[in-house]
């Protein structure tokens, strides 16, 4: 996958992330997207190699709300 395949895919997961934290946490949008960049998550989902992207946003949340809860995240089993 070259960058700007990589970029497209990140375009269309990380929106309903940071809907999500928004509306979830009663934030507003630019804090949410704060917040998300500057996390683990963030961080290991925009390195493509983590595989990460393979993961829909609701999965994603999921993996973000147990970082801000535990300091860590587990990879979902795939099914």
């Amino acid at each position: 996958m070259n960058k700007d395949q990589f970029s497209a895919i990140l375009a269309i997961l990380v929106p309903p992330i940071i809907e999500r934290i928004t509306k979830n946490s009663n934030i507003d949008e630019d804090k949410a997207i704060s917040l998300f960049y500057q996390s683990k998550l963030y961080q290991e989902l925009s390195d493509e190699e983590s595989k990460l992207w393979h993961y829909g946003p609701m999965t994603l949340y999921t993996m973000y709300q147990d970082e801000l809860l535990t300091g860590f995240y587990e990879y979902p089993e795939e099914a």
